[in-house]
């Protein structure tokens, strides 16, 4: 990246600020295991409300890219009506083009800004099924997006691919190889975390429903992963970062972290 690129980036990766309303927007790779309360419940474990009421609502389709969110879910009513502090916007890449991507991105971006709301890009992964773009592409295409538009980025996929080669007995993809374990899911809701409150989530009382040791491997890569994003947009890996090895339809849910 040039070094422009790299310093708009590195703006964009300070902190939002500590949202209390969060739209999540998204499709099956967001609806799995409920990647959106596990942000919730890792934002209640380390308390980054103050005690106030979290609320978490969802506009999800599945097999939907944000052309399709944007189409055919109330995610636009939403966004116009709810006053989210922050909206999460997960585009499944590898079921839309690059060049509708950036357009639905663009015209969600515009939405939200018109509401006060901050937009987050929820980088996914790549999967066998369709094999057209991988982890580096998708990564270059959300930089490219978050540059553009002044909006932040959640990169998870950066975070499966730091798992994958410092922890490779953690399987973040379900049996199909396109959607999350339950693993995959709460290491992208633990990279979510720290992209929204700019806080470890490592030592956090939210294990999610997992064996506690591997919750801990998945805080710890997520955390590293986010440090490394704000050192280097881009997530390359670097000499001094331990985390590498060498070689349907809409719906709320609230969660509450006190009385409001």
């Amino acid at each position: 990246l040039k070094p422009v690129w790299r310093q708009r980036c590195a703006a964009m990766a300070k902190p939002l600020g500590p949202p209390r309303r969060l739209l999540f927007v998204g499709d099956s790779l967001t609806y799995y295991n409920d990647l959106d309360q596990h942000v919730a419940a890792f934002a209640q474990a380390a308390d980054a409300v103050d005690g106030k009421r979290l609320v978490v609502d969802r506009a999800v389709k599945g097999g939907a890219p944000l052309k399709t969110l944007w189409k055919k879910t109330d995610a636009r009513k939403m966004i116009a009506h709810n006053k989210y502090d922050v909206v999460i916007l997960q585009e499944d890449l590898p079921e839309t083009s690059v060049k509708d991507f950036q357009k639905y991105a663009a015209m969600f971006n515009d939405h939200c800004r018109a509401t006060d709301a901050k937009v987050v890009l929820l980088m996914t992964w790549p999967y066998k099924r369709l094999d057209w773009i991988w982890t580096e592409g998708i990564s270059e295409e959300h930089q490219r997006a978050a540059e553009s538009l002044g909006c932040g980025v959640a990169p998870a996929a950066l975070a499966w691919e730091r798992l994958e080669k410092s922890h490779p007995e953690i399987n973040p993809y379900s049996e199909d190889e396109e959607h999350p374990s339950l693993a995959g899911t709460y290491h992208a809701a633990a990279v979510v975390f720290a992209t929204l409150w700019d806080r470890s989530p490592v030592g956090l009382a939210h294990a999610g429903g997992l064996d506690e040791r591997i919750a801990a491997t998945l805080q710890a890569t997520a955390w590293e992963t986010w440090q490394a994003w704000q050192a280097a947009p881009g997530g390359e890996p670097q000499a001094e970062d331990p985390g590498y090895a060498s070689t349907q339809g809409s719906h709320r849910v609230s969660s509450t972290a006190g009385v409001e």
